[in-house]
């Protein structure tokens, strides 16, 4: 099976959420993922790893760790969800995203152990789309000989097909409401599922949560056993101040007094914290001895890079992408907005999917915003422009709607002044679609 080939295999088994009983069964059964990882001969334990949960920040938290360890000098695995342009962003080897070439090898494999269990009555259903690529990050992993590997949860942690991992240390990102109808209706429901990825013994990060969220991942840890270290309590930001949009800061470790000087490149007060995530499980992973210096741990959070997060395409005017599609996503991207955006004219273009927060996103993001373009991604999941308009509409105070993403960012440009603002927003889909078409746009001018 060729690349394209083992693609297209994967588009027919479904995309996350693509609908209800689909995603049950895609996020919420360890079943399948456990007898075909059996059959491989269980690759996600050849290798150290960190797993890492939450709401928001896993992808950034992710990608400033794997930079620390990069920086360290380890072939690195990193594995993330969801992709913006291609899937092999969803699986990277020491920093790079695994070829055409080993992803089609590998599927090829999987298919066949697949079709092998499904033979013999081992599998109740064919693995899902979430099922087989992450079996086959696990097995990259292992035959690239990766030394350590960073996983990020899809959806949840309890049952997330992740889960399999019995990990180094485990991080859990800031709880906000998302997925409510597979996760639960309130915080500690939430939590509760983000905690499932503790396992006994294993010492684990928690970012800043909400009381409810605190205590029911306080509870977990204590009956598991789980040294916990705290990210607000364990760091003192001694200085912070914001520069191009990002922020530099000194901190201090408590325990120690030890010092370090964190400049993220990525943009947003936000990922400060997502930052000192990193520098939490990096510090535990010292304790641990691995060889990890502090230098290291600078360099990999000021090397780090994450696409499609506050992401800056042009200046004259400012066009950004940013995948806010959940209320606390939204909250961080108001106020990047609040802080650089001040006295400047901004134009947002804006789509969302059918399980989203709409009225709580717009409501936080549009009055921010002069004139607002509704538009859709190109998937199932969108919520029509036209629907969008009368759902949201209320919170501009102008706004139309362009069907067509590439053309709602057309129409922006032709309207906005080299010192206007273009924010493109609302959903992830629309972000690696816009993405894509601003990359192969400028190819095509530069020949």
């Amino acid at each position: 099976m060729n690349y394209d080939s083992a693609v297209r295999y994967l588009l027919t088994l479904g995309r996350e959420l693509a609908a209800p009983t689909q995603a049950a069964a895609a996020k919420f059964n360890l079943e399948n993922i456990t007898a075909l990882t059996e059959r491989l001969g269980r690759p996600d334990r050849a290798y150290p790893s960190v797993h890492i949960a939450g709401t928001n920040g896993k992808g950034s938290t992710a990608a400033f760790l794997e930079a620390i360890l990069c920086d360290a000098g380890f072939r690195t695995g990193l594995n993330t969800s969801p992709h913006l342009e291609r899937i092999n962003e969803r699986i990277r080897i020491a920093g790079e995203e695994i070829s055409d070439e080993r992803f089609a090898e590998l599927f090829t494999r999987i298919l066949a152990v697949i079709e092998e269990l499904l033979a013999e009555g081992k599998l109740r259903a064919h693995p899902t789309y979430f099922e087989c690529v992450t079996a086959l990050a696990f097995e990259a992993f292992a035959r690239e000989r990766v030394e350590f590997a960073v996983v990020e949860v899809g959806l949840g942690g309890r049952l997330d097909a992740t889960n399999l991992l019995t990990p180094v240390v485990s991080v859990i990102t800031r709880i906000d409401f998302d997925h409510e109808n597979f996760l639960g209706h309130s915080l500690r429901e939430i939590a509760g599922e983000k905690a499932g990825i503790l396992k006994a013994g294993v010492p684990a990060v928690f970012a800043p949560q909400p009381p409810e969220a605190c205590e029911v991942l306080r509870a977990k840890a204590e009956e598991r056993r789980c040294p916990v270290m705290e990210t607000d309590k364990a760091f003192r930001v001694i200085h912070e101040e914001m520069q191009n949009g990002c922020v530099r800061t000194e901190i201090e470790e408590h325990v120690t007094g030890r010092r370090m000087a964190l400049a993220p490149q990525l943009a947003g007060h936000f990922q400060l914290q997502n930052a000192l995530n990193a520098v939490a499980a990096a510090t535990l992973l010292q304790q641990r001895k691995y060889r990890i210096s502090d230098e290291n741990i600078v360099q990999g959070i000021a090397a780090a890079q994450w696409p499609g997060r506050i992401e800056k395409l042009q200046s004259s005017p400012d066009v950004y992408l940013d995948g806010a599609h959940n209320p606390g996503a939204a909250r961080e991207l108001a106020r990047f907005m609040d802080e650089n955006f001040a006295g400047r004219r901004v134009f947002l273009i804006y789509a969302a999917m059918r399980d989203k927060a709409v009225d709580e996103v717009t409501g936080l993001l549009f009055p921010r915003a002069d004139e607002v373009i509704f538009t859709e991604a190109r998937t199932p999941r969108a919520i029509s422009a036209a629907q969008l308009q009368e759902i949201a509409g209320h919170h501009a105070a102008r706004h139309f709607a362009v069907r067509e993403a590439e053309k709602a960012v057309r129409a922006a440009l032709a309207k906005a002044e080299p010192h206007d603002v273009i924010v493109i927003t609302g959903s992830l889909y629309l972000v690696g679609q816009v993405r894509q078409a601003w990359r192969e746009a400028r190819k095509v001018t530069s020949c």
